[in-house]
This record gives C-alpha cells, structure tokens and sequence, in this order.
C-alpha cells in the first residue's frame, strides 16, 4: 500500500509566534514575516488582536480559530507549518496541552518553535507603569482623590528612604524605592493631566528633562569638548545660567529642605560664584552649626550625610547600651 496514513505522515511544524504590545503593531522582525509568508495556515484566537489589519494588509490570511493541543497537532499533519499568532497571555491552554501531548509518547509531535516577532526597547515597561497609574487613577477610590498637595510628603518620603537604600548599600531595596520614587513622578503626571488651565503629561515631563539635558549636556550633543567632571560641571552651571537669568545665585535654592543641606548648598553656590561673603554671627547653636556645615562644603565633604553616619552610629550605641542588637 502506497497511500501514507495520518499516523505516519510528516508531521510539520507549529510556530508560536509573540509580540510585544510595547512596540507598534505591524513592526515585527524579518524571521516572523518569513514565517508567516511560509506558512499553510495562520491562526490567532483574537479576532481583535491588534497585529491582525497589518498581517492582513500585507496579503496573510489569518484564520481566527483557537485550536485544541491535538487539533492543532492534526493541522499540521502532511508536513504542514501553522503559525499560531499568540494573545497577549501568550497562549498557556494551548502550550501546556503540548506538553502533556509530548510527555505521553504516544503522539508523533510536529517541530515546535517559539518566535519572538517584537521585542522591547530598553524602557519599554515605563509604559506600562503609565498604563497602570492611568487605570488606577480613573478606578481607585484613593488615588482618583489625590492632589499635589496631598502627595507632596510622600515625594519627601520616598526620597529619604532612597538615599537611606543608597547609604546601606542594599541593592534589593535600591530598585525597590527607586521604583517608589518613579511612581511619583508619573503619579504627580497623571494628575497634571487634569488640569483644567494648564494641563500637562508625563511626555511633557519626560520631553522637558530630555531638552535640558541635550541643553546642558554640549560636549556631548554638540560642539564643545569636557575631559574632566570639572570641565562638564562648568558647561552645566553656564548653560543653566543662560537659561534662568537670576539675579541672584540663591535662587532656586528649595528652603524647605534640611537645615545642613541648606546652609551647605548656599555655600557651594556663593564659592562656585567666587563671591565673599562673610558668615552672619550671631548667638546660639544655628550659627555655629552654620560655620559647620560651610566649613565641610569647602572640604568637599556633605554635611548632612556626614551627620546621618555619625547619628547612626549614636544609635548603634543606644542599642548596644540597650542590650538590643544593632
């Protein structure tokens, strides 16, 4: 007998092909359009998936069909290749009946490949944290109540829990409250957008720091040459001189931020001035904490840190006096 059985026929191939709905549709990579221009039958079981009007513009039908593990299997019997075009789940049922299909023995499997036809850019997931803060925002009880105002302590927060990752040199904890300190930034976004008189968007935001940089940055963007970071520190303070135009170098200096982090910012911008100013005198601890902290600034030393260390190790004291480990 001549004629080959389903049993013994070639059994083909199946494609798994994946996209990332971070990346356009439509922009896929040159092994995915070979495939799906090669294969004898495409099928995708979302009849709205968004990659669906670009295959088709492009000649492919795509049959909207979702194939059991074993239906999909006798598709491809006779040597057939059938790409699968996955869902955004990436198709579990249908991967996992495969597996217990090839586990069995018993089933002559077709060539199984996984292709993925778009992959992310580095940043790609930021746009799924704006995603999330839009539908958080719109479906939350408490965030759609938040304002500015009211998530300003949390921004204060978060930065001190950062600097505190940073100092204890504890990596897990420095992605997590970086993390922390990125939701701010596109929660505040967010809620800029409903501005009714002068809206604006985490584009905005990004599109602003971006043009600065490039702005401050010309050694790199453009024309001018830096060798060293003092050459790159001067660019920076000229470019952002020409921008402000203050009339005063203690302009822009937040006066709500710590005391010693104050007085040693002031000092720096009145030293990078060349100005000569002396220090107020005056009776108490805040004058001589002063002369302190200008004192560090001068040696290259930020004073406020050099206070967290030595507080800690105060409590480190107080818990050992304790009995408490430290």
């Amino acid at each position: 007998m001549n004629a080959t059985s389903p049993e013994t026929a070639a059994p083909g191939r199946i494609v798994l092909l994946t996209t990332s709905h971070r990346v356009a549709p439509g922009l896929l990579s040159w092994p995915a359009w070979q495939a799906l221009r090669s294969a004898d039958r495409v099928l995708c079981a979302d009849g709205a998936h968004p990659q669906l009007p670009y295959l088709r513009e492009a000649g492919i039908p795509v049959g909207e069909a979702a194939p059991t593990a074993q239906e999909l299997i006798d598709t491809c019997a006779g040597g057939r290749t059938v790409v699968v075009v996955a869902t955004g789940e990436g198709e579990p049922a249908l991967t996992d009946g495969l597996a217990r299909l090839a586990g069995t023995g018993r089933v002559t499997m077709p060539e199984l490949e996984l292709l993925p036809a778009s992959y992310d850019l580095p940043g790609a997931r930021l746009l799924d944290l704006v995603q999330v803060m839009d539908r958080i925002r719109v479906e939350c009880p408490w965030s759609s109540q938040q304002t500015h105002k009211g998530l300003a302590k949390y921004g204060i927060e978060e930065a001190y829990e950062l600097v505190e990752a940073i100092e204890d040199g504890d990596r897990d904890e420095l992605r997590e409250e970086l993390g922390d300190v990125l939701l701010q930034v596109v929660f505040h976004s967010r809620i800029a957008e409903e501005d009714p008189e002068a809206p604006f968007s985490i584009d905005d935001v990004a599109g602003g720091i971006v043009t600065k940089l490039i702005h401050r940055h010309p050694h790199v963007f453009g024309d001018e040459t830096a060798t060293t970071p003092e050459e790159v520190k001067e660019h920076w303070l000229r470019t952002k001189a020409e921008e402000k135009r203050r009339e005063s170098v203690t302009e822009g200096i937040p006066l709500g931020q710590p005391g010693l982090a104050l007085a040693a910012k002031l000092a720096s911008r009145v030293r990078t001035a060349g100005l000569d100013v002396p220090l107020p005198t005056g009776d108490g601890i805040g004058y001589e904490l002063l002369a302190m902290a200008v004192r560090a600034e001068a040696a290259g030393v930020d004073p406020e840190a050099a206070l967290r260390v030595a507080a800690r190790a105060y409590r480190d004291a107080v818990r050992a006096a304790e009995g408490a480990p430290s």
